[in-house]
């Protein structure tokens, strides 16, 4: 074994993380039970929202503030997946049909349905949601710029599907544009991305400096990212949105974190 590769087994080891001939091929990735794919986030600092000088952001995404998260944690590579939804729920929501695609037409509500049962089915209870703090600071991949690829927002359509005629458009295979620094696709467009957090207008102002969980309660739970049909101005780090926990749409979806802990 690899002086790297072992010193990494060791540290998931403190953490409690599970880790499989997966991770010790790939060293930073693993695959669970159902073949969904994660990749480890280092804990680090960033700054939190949008600069309305520079970007076309709304008050929601104000002020900008700085964050640390003191944790490693695990997000998925892609958004869940159509055969990973059925893997686990037995039948398949989505309008837009494809075994790659996204799963869509899940609400908040639903997507906690499927971590329960995900955490079931392997023994443990640290699957969940990100938080929004935790999925800004993975979206961004270290870049403090309006995208993780900086700010140059012609670049997008290579890393997006976004802006596509409601219509005529749809979801894609995941994985299909390039991914961000951090080797996540799709953290922006095709599907929102439900988070964690309940939705609170305030909450920038007064939210603590580490490892912000959003307010203690609300009526509706934030969405990032952006989706296929979304104007660009959607599709950025710092672009949020707010929803029922049981609102469901074409273009909802989501990706799952993992608890070091």
């Amino acid at each position: 074994m690899r002086r790297s590769t072992h010193l990494l087994c060791l540290c998931l080891l403190c953490l409690g993380l599970p880790f499989s001939s997966t991770v010790l091929a790939a060293e930073s990735t693993f695959t669970n039970s159902i073949g969904m794919e994660f990749v480890l986030i280092p804990a680090g600092h960033f700054t939190m929202g949008a600069d309305k000088n520079f970007e076309d952001a709304s008050d929601l995404e104000t002020p900008r503030h700085p964050v640390t998260l003191t944790k490693a944690f695990y997000l998925g590579k892609y958004e869940v997946t159509q055969a990973q939804w059925v893997a686990i729920m037995g039948k398949n929501p989505s309008k837009f049909k494809g075994r790659s695609n996204p799963v869509e037409q899940v609400s908040w509500e639903d997507a906690y349905e499927f971590i329960n049962l995900l955490n079931v089915k392997e023994g443990h209870n640290r699957y969940r949601l990100p938080t929004e703090a935790e999925w800004e600071y993975a979206s961004r991949a270290g870049s403090d710029a309006t995208y993780s690829f900086g700010d140059y927002a012609a670049a997008l359509n290579q890393y997006a599907w976004f802006g596509e005629d409601y219509a005529s458009g749809s979801t894609h295979p995941v994985g299909e544009k390039l991914p961000n620094a951090w080797g996540l696709y799709d953290m922006y467009g095709n599907v929102w991305e439900w988070v964690h957090d309940w939705y609170g207008e305030t909450y920038y102002r007064t939210s603590p400096n580490s490892d912000p969980k959003g307010p203690d309660t609300g009526t509706e739970h934030v969405r990032r990212g952006g989706g296929w049909r979304s104007h660009i101005k959607y599709c950025r780090s710092a672009s949020r949105m707010n929803y029922s926990l049981g609102y469901r749409n074409t273009d909802f979806g989501f990706r799952v974190a993992i608890s070091p802990e």
